[in-house]
This record gives structure tokens, C-alpha cells and sequence, in this order.
């Protein structure tokens, strides 16, 4: 499993249970991309909650892509955040989510 690293920006609702937040990152390209589902998805701990102090530290279980234009580049690839079917605020119905440092 691969993880990528993220921040929790804020508590979007309590509903559905057990709560909503929205994670963002930036990508090598500097595109933001950003995700909301519920807490438990991007934490195993109980540090996200509507009182928390934003930003918070979390992680997005992804597939590394390979793919020719990322073949030649050693430090940069090309992910999916796939695993958890999550989808991009940007409207990504893919969840391909570009390259990363």
C-alpha cells in the first residue's frame, strides 16, 4: 500500500455519521486537488473532529500509474486515488490525480 500525504483543511459536516472533512494536496504541477469523505478514510487516529485545529496531517491510500511520460522521470509519478473510490472536487471522475513529487 502507498500513502500519500495530505492536509485535512476543515470539517465540512456531522452528517453522514460519523463526519465529513475535506483533504487537500498539490500536486507536482502545482494543481490543487481536493477530496471530501468521511474522517476515517485519510486517518486511523481520532485527531480530525469538528474542534480540531485545521490543518491537520493525514493520508490518501493510493495506486502508483505507470505511464510513458512518467517512465523517464525518476522522481515523479503518477497516481490514483482509486482504492477508496474517492473522487476529486475538481470533478475527476477518473481519480487520476497527475504527478507527484
Amino acid at each position: 500500500m502507498v500513502f500519500l500525504s495530505c492536509e485535512a483543511v476543515r470539517w465540512v459536516d456531522d452528517e453522514p455519521w460519523p463526519g465529513l472533512v475535506e483533504v487537500r494536496f498539490t500536486d507536482a504541477h502545482q494543481q490543487q486537488w481536493a477530496f471530501i469523505d468521511k474522517w476515517p478514510v485519510f486517518t486511523d487516529g481520532d485527531d480530525l473532529a469538528p474542534d480540531a485545529h485545521y490543518p491537520v496531517e493525514v493520508v490518501i491510500l493510493c495506486d502508483i500509474l505507470t505511464s510513458e511520460d512518467t517512465a523517464n522521470t525518476s522522481d515523479t509519478v503518477k497516481i490514483s486515488v482509486s482504492p477508496w473510490g474517492l473522487e476529486s472536487l475538481e470533478d475527476e471522475s477518473s481519480s487520476k490525480c497527475g504527478l507527484i513529487n
